[in-house]
């Protein structure tokens, strides 16, 4: 057996990542942390939909998951909203000594971007521990850094890196968190949580900072764009119930600029139906989703990545491709030298 890994949360993107170490021939899972009350006590298997139990109990005892001395810690929990709470319990797993793979905080996809008040309490938590974290996903993540370098390997005088996630979020059945924070199924007197001025460049400017320092660009401000485009016919969705007259697509731009133009840009288009805002952005014919890296250049390179889930969906592959971004990144983790790590 390889990794002794401690799943850490259980929800949308928890439920798929506790499915594929249990599966993982070289990880062992050891552990399982779960908020709900309710979870408790329950098999992980019966957790993720599996059917043959593990033996590993879910609990909220945090000293006990810490006393198994796992290798990593692989923490899915939705952090953005309440780093008051994350912060200080990801200081305490990293400095018991124990690695962190995570999809949670996504500011430290790159993590000199990240604020110095979430920043430093870990970065002294990883010397005390002697321990390294690591956050990555699809989006922020995989679409902003290996795309573009791959990409950028082809390319010659390049005049801007542009990353996209044009997806349907239709199937995605996350409308507590996404569907708020997107503004989806609201009026326009609603202003979502992501249109908030820093928002967006919070979240998502790490990976525009991250690809310009790679390309030895400096910028001289990153822009911040957000537009909604809304329905003028009710319809349902997996995701939820499209009241007419109601957001059912957004579009958001992060740019990055030098001297008076942009260089690096990342972009979503996220729809509830294709029949939404079509002048906008779209996937190619017959796919409902994309990640796109398009490098401006001598010679231009475009490079497009299509997800499905075993369920045959495509914003099932993208939670699926968020858990395994950081699996798949144990092993590099855990023979890293402590800190906060970026993928470069």
């Amino acid at each position: 057996m390889g990794h002794r890994v401690i799943q850490w949360g259980t929800g949308n993107v928890g439920f798929h990542s506790l499915r594929h170490i249990i599966r993982h021939p070289e990880l062992e899972l050891v552990g399982v942390h779960a908020h709900n009350p309710d979870k408790n006590g329950k098999d992980a298997a019966r957790l993720c939909g599996l059917s043959e139990d593990t033996g590993i109990q879910a609990t909220n005892d945090v000293d006990a998951l810490l006393a198994l001395q796992a290798d990593v810690v692989v923490y899915t929990v939705k952090g953005e909203t309440r780093p008051h709470e994350v912060i200080p319990e990801l200081e305490r797993i990293l400095s018991s000594g124990t690695h962190v793979a995570s999809t949670s905080m996504i500011s430290f996809v790159y993590p000199a971007w990240a604020d110095s008040a979430l920043r430093e309490p870990l970065e002294k938590a990883c010397k005390e521990g002697n321990s390294t974290f690591y956050v990555n996903g699809v989006d922020p993540g995989f679409s902003g850094d290996v795309l573009p370098l791959a990409a950028l390997q082809l390319a010659d005088q390049v005049d801007e890196v542009r990353v996209q996630e044009l997806c349907d979020y239709s199937t995605y059945e996350d409308p507590e968190f996404t569907g708020v924070s997107f503004g989806f199924g609201r009026t326009a007197d609603y202003t979502p949580p992501i249109a908030y001025p820093g928002v967006l460049r919070g979240a998502w400017g790490g990976m525009v900072q991250m690809m310009a320092d790679r390309i030895g660009v400096e910028l001289d401000e990153i822009r911040e764009s957000f537009e909604r485009c809304y329905t003028g016919e009710a319809f349902d969705t997996p995701m939820m119930h499209v009241p007419r007259d109601t957001c059912a697509a957004v579009r958001f731009q992060l740019e990055g600029m030098a001297h008076g133009r942009t260089v690096v840009v990342t972009e979503h288009v996220n729809r509830l139906s294709d029949s939404i805002a079509p002048e906008w952005p779209q996937p190619p014919e017959g796919r409902r989703g994309v990640h796109r890296c398009i490098v401006t250049g001598n010679p231009s390179v475009q490079l497009e990545c299509f997800l499905r889930g075993e369920d045959g969906d495509h914003n099932t592959g993208g939670v699926q491709a968020t858990a395994m971004r950081v699996i798949n990144a144990i092993p590099a983790v855990c023979d890293h030298g402590p800190g906060l790590v970026s993928t470069l």
